[in-house]
């Protein structure tokens, strides 16, 4: 049993992004691991101040979600990043929530392998190459870990469009392997 934790950036409720955060986890839960998901518009994320308070106190200054999800994240297997793809890259709110990981970079991780769900509008799937280049930047920082999977749910312009493809199977099927 791995544990597995999905960040779900969607700053829509049931977009197209979430809903392959949320497949990915019925695959998940179905092979028997322990499923954590975390929706950023949820948690009233603030900007990073870059004080780094954190990396002396294992905790960020700021007063959000964030301080109560260090510790789950920590000792994941894995880490599942779900975003809507805006101007070819993540979200503002997963770039920001990304940002506010540094109290982990100190820390000893168990997490190892990453995987990245994207949405976009735009039909062509190098539409996600700077998704996937923001993604990577952020997993180098950390020793050992490897980004395991993609989805690229490319041309999917309206809310709940995912669900006419094949990218909520292939969500559900990652998470079974994980």
């Amino acid at each position: 049993m791995k544990k597995v934790v999905i960040i779900s950036s969607s700053p829509q409720k049931d977009g197209n992004s979430e809903i392959l955060a949320q497949k990915f986890a019925e695959g998940a839960i179905a092979a028997a691991n322990m499923v954590h998901i975390f929706y950023v518009r949820d948690i009233g994320l603030k900007f990073c101040t870059g004080c780094l308070y954190c990396q002396s106190h294992e905790k960020c200054i700021l007063n959000d979600g964030m301080n109560e999800l260090y510790d789950t994240i920590q000792q994941a297997d894995a880490v599942v990043l779900a975003t809507p793809v805006y101007y070819y890259s993540v979200c503002g709110q997963l770039k920001t929530f990304l940002d506010r990981l540094n109290p982990l970079y100190p820390r000893a991780n168990n997490f190892k392998d990453f995987y990245l769900l994207a949405t976009s509008a735009e039909d062509d799937e190098h539409t996600m190459d700077g998704t996937i280049t923001a993604v990577q930047g952020f997993i180098d920082c950390f020793e050992g870990c490897t980004l395991k999977g993609v989805i690229k749910g490319a041309g999917v312009t309206e809310k709940g469009d995912i669900n006419k493809t094949k990218f909520p199977s292939l969500a559900y099927e990652a998470g079974e392997n994980v």
